[in-house]
């Protein structure tokens, strides 16, 4: 089946360490999670870093992998390289997605070479984009899936919610499939992101993330240490 449309009309679960103490940087542990999350219905899987994307692949539906490494003073940071590219299609990613955005990339890269690696290496490429002009600028060079990932985390403040409306606009101009991601937190969130027109919906600390999980939870508790109120 095709890998995007193994995914159409589907949730495709989010599963990365978000905090650099969580126990699920170790790979078996991530593996738990992702095969938690493929036994509760994810059609697919995000899986950051190469072991991770590995691991994952072997679980046998769609994996959408990336890299995320910091370059001083360079804020792109998803799949920053062409380097990362090619390590992740060895391990195994059927799609690949980097930062789309207009920001330059490290070292000059272009987002074309990167979208170009990726079909070379026989994979799909997600634009992970914040606006409508960066969804059209992705699929002008060729992205094969544009995904809201990075809406709202390009300015000055992050939103509490998903961004619907972007949802609803990439949906309306850009020609391929556009997956919702960014702060989905319920399921009446995820069903109004069909509602307005995305091919899959990508939830991640919701689900996979129990440690800021537990702190949402812990801030509401009157004897809760200061840092998590």
């Amino acid at each position: 089946m095709n890998v995007a449309e193994a995914i159409r009309g589907r949730l495709v679960v989010s599963c990365q360490a978000q905090d650099h103490q969580s126990p699920f940087l170790d790979t078996a542990h991530m593996m738990a999670m992702a095969s938690a999350a493929v036994l509760g219905g994810a059609a697919g899987l995000r899986g950051q870093g190469v072991a991770h994307v590995r691991a994952m692949v072997a679980l046998g539906v769609p994996v959408v992998g990336l890299v995320k490494r910091h370059t001083p003073g360079n804020p792109v940071y998803i799949t920053p390289g062409r380097a990362d590219v090619d390590a992740l299609i060895g391990a195994g990613a059927q799609i690949v997605a980097a930062d789309a955005t207009d920001r330059p990339r490290p070292g000059g890269e272009r987002l074309a070479d990167l979208i170009a690696a990726t079909h070379a290496g026989g994979a799909l490429f997600m634009a992970d984009v914040d606006s409508v002009d960066a969804a059209l600028a992705a699929v002008d060079a060729g992205a094969d899936l544009v995904g809201t990932t990075l809406a709202g985390y390009t300015g000055a403040t992050v939103p509490d919610g998903p961004d619907l409306g972007l949802v609803a606009a990439i949906s309306r101009w850009c020609p391929v499939p556009v997956i919702a991601e960014g702060r989905y937190r319920t399921p009446a969130q995820v069903a109004a992101a069909f509602d307005e027109g995305a091919w899959a919906v990508v939830v991640g600390t919701a689900i996979s993330d129990p440690v800021n999980t537990t702190r949402r939870f812990v801030s509401a508790c009157p004897h809760a240490p200061v840092e998590s109120r």
